[in-house]
């Protein structure tokens, strides 16, 4: 069973304040709960083929895996995509303009998990889903108080 999570959010920032933060995966730990560090592989600055090192806690377990861009469009789209660890996933966010100046943010999260983790993808969907919510409740709440 795949795993396939969208997750929206409108961010009262302009698109390119909103993506610029988004997209560097050194605020990663910052922004999401369960990411607890990142290590680039490769040079900066961010391209398509840069590759950074994820080290998660994620459902009581600790996850490593490492993203590789294959998609980058400065303000528009960024996609990341990893081949490694429990849970082969694809992270890809989209920023357009919203009223107001704001930015509507969408961030949707891909994969096929494998091995003995296929057998828990209901259950990584909703907590994906869950995580994703209350992450990006927290990212809109700090990009808006830095205004």
């Amino acid at each position: 069973m795949n795993v396939d999570v969208l997750t929206e959010v409108v961010i009262a920032r302009p698109r390119p304040v909103v993506s610029a933060l988004a997209a560097d995966p050194d605020h990663a730990p910052a922004w999401y709960e369960y990411i607890k560090t990142v290590e680039w592989k490769t040079p900066r600055p961010l391209a398509v083929g840069s590759q950074a090192a994820f080290v998660a806690r994620f459902l009581g377990r600790r996850l490593e895996y490492t993203y590789e861009v294959v998609e980058w469009v400065p303000n528009e789209r960024f996609v990341m995509r990893t081949a490694d660890g429990p849970f082969p996933m694809e992270t890809t966010y989209e920023w357009e303009d919203a009223a107001g100046g704001a930015t509507r943010m969408t961030l949707r999260n891909r994969g096929t998990p494998i091995g003995f983790s296929r057998w828990l993808a209901p259950v990584m969907g909703m907590a994906v889903r869950r995580a994703n919510r209350k992450d990006l409740a927290a990212s809109k709440a700090a990009l808006e108080s830095s205004t």
